[in-house]
């Protein structure tokens, strides 16, 4: 009885895993990027500025370029994606996607997470992202802090973020 409650509960609460980047994920990546910020970014960006962003993923092999040259993890629920991260480098954080669905559930933290541990085992002092106004406050409460703030031109529209950065644990003062 005890094991078929563990069971049940497993099934009630189910756990998110990591892996690496899989060439056969992109597709659903880029879907997952679409969503992301179509579902999740209303509230700081127009319409305008939501088509010119997702259109960054239009060109597949482009995206997949890009994901292939960074150390890029996907997160997978059931074994399927359910959001992904890149770092770029050892130190800066350059995709943190997670799909609507899941949002709020954890995801980003754990993706956030193991990149943090990728960053100082590669010897960074401090991570660094270009956070969009909607991740802000994710980081700033994951212990980043604003640096800059940036204007960036894509898709013919015009965006706003900030370059944020927080120091890694025990790599404060490293050259």
């Amino acid at each position: 009885m005890r094991d078929a409650s563990k069971t049940m509960m497993a099934r009630a609460h189910p756990a998110f895993a990591l892996r690496p980047l899989l060439p056969a994920d992109v597709p659903l990546l880029a879907e997952i990027f679409r969503a992301s910020v179509e579902e999740l970014t209303a509230d700081d960006y127009s319409p305008a500025q939501q088509e010119a962003w997702v259109s960054a993923v239009d060109d597949e092999a482009a995206f997949a370029a890009r994901l292939g040259d960074e150390l890029t993890l996907v997160a997978t629920l059931n074994g399927s994606p359910v959001g992904f991260a890149s770092l770029e480098g050892a130190d800066k954080i350059d995709f943190l996607y997670v799909h609507p669905a899941v949002a709020g559930q954890g995801l980003g933290t754990m993706l956030c997470d193991a990149l943090e541990k990728l960053a100082s085992a590669r010897g960074a002092a401090k991570l660094t992202t270009d956070a969009s106004d909607a991740a802000r406050d994710f980081f700033a409460h994951r212990g980043f802090v604003a640096q800059q703030r940036n204007t960036v031109a894509l898709g013919g529209e015009w965006f706003a973020n900030t370059t944020m950065e927080k120091p890694l644990a025990g790599k404060q003062g490293a050259p």
